[in-house]
């Protein structure tokens, strides 16, 4: 849950539509890379940010079968692929963009080259 506050350098070098409402599993992958330094448990980040803890047990077992967060019983962490991590946030962004744009129903539709290599 947020605090109502950030960090002024955070404020100051946002993206003017960096504070939009993100969705469980961004605002879970964000916690866990702004976190690298530790390994979690899915209770404690459920804690963390106020959400329901079957729901990120979940979603981190998503995130693991994409590689984008390693797991050691019961500890979870972000991956050490960065490259993997940005093109899997590449990814994300230009399904919300054509989502917002295209409509979801059209997404299938908007498949290119590029997804397919990103995926």
């Amino acid at each position: 849950m947020s605090s109502g506050t950030i960090d002024i350098d955070e404020f100051e070098n946002a993206d003017d539509d960096g504070f939009e409402e993100r969705n469980d599993t961004e605002r879970i992958v964000l916690f866990l890379d702004e976190n690298d330094d530790r390994a979690w448990k899915a209770a404690t980040i459920a804690d963390r940010l106020g959400l329901d803890p079957d729901a990120v047990s979940a979603i981190l077992s998503r995130l693991k079968q994409r590689g984008l967060v390693r797991h050691k019983r019961p500890y979870w962490a972000i991956a050490d692929d960065e490259e993997r991590l940005r093109a899997a946030y590449r990814l994300h962004r230009y399904h919300e963009t054509a989502n917002e744009r295209y409509g979801e129903e059209r997404l299938e539709e908007l498949r290119t080259d590029e997804t397919e290599r990103v995926q």
